[in-house]
């Protein structure tokens, strides 16, 4: 089961609200998409929220868009910040990535973020969606959520 992200905001909006937020706050992050081997490749990469999706804008012919197009199965991980400190928690969505070709989902997408064209566009379809980090202290706590489920909170010591 997979859901996109208008479906994850309605279903949990604080937990959105904090991913979003995770995101916001620096521009780049990490991608892991899968080689043809099946060994995980990691990159760089910005990505938007805009019309109730996670979009994720790729450069012509790049390896990352390749291994979607095989593989559509992604990890994405908001960059962590400076230092050893991550406010807000470590964030990190899984899913799918769908590529988009029409021209009027594309033309939309180009006018509020303008990328250097031609490009691959990816919209995302859910299937986990976590925040890890510390509380009081003591415990390191996960937010887990998937669709179709309440989210699970775990805490260890």
């Amino acid at each position: 089961m997979a859901s996109n992200w208008a479906a994850f905001t309605t279903a949990e909006p604080d937990l959105a609200k904090t991913v979003e937020e995770r995101f916001g706050a620096f521009t780049h992050h990490v991608l892991a998409t899968l080689r043809r081997d099946g060994s995980p490749r990691t990159t760089g990469l910005e990505v938007r929220f805009l019309y109730g999706e996670l979009w994720l804008g790729m450069m012509p012919d790049s390896l990352k868009a390749l291994d979607l197009r095989r593989d559509p199965r992604f990890a994405l991980q908001a960059n962590p910040g400076p230092g050893s400190g991550t406010a807000g928690g470590d964030v990190r969505i899984g899913g799918r990535a769908v590529e988009v070709d029409d021209p009027q989902t594309k033309g939309a997408y180009v006018k509020e973020v303008e990328p250097p064209e031609p490009f691959h566009l990816f919209r995302t379809e859910l299937t986990e969606v976590v925040r890890t980090y510390v509380e009081d202290d003591t415990y390191l706590v996960a937010d887990v959520w998937k669709p179709g489920e309440p989210v699970r909170t775990l805490r260890r010591r």
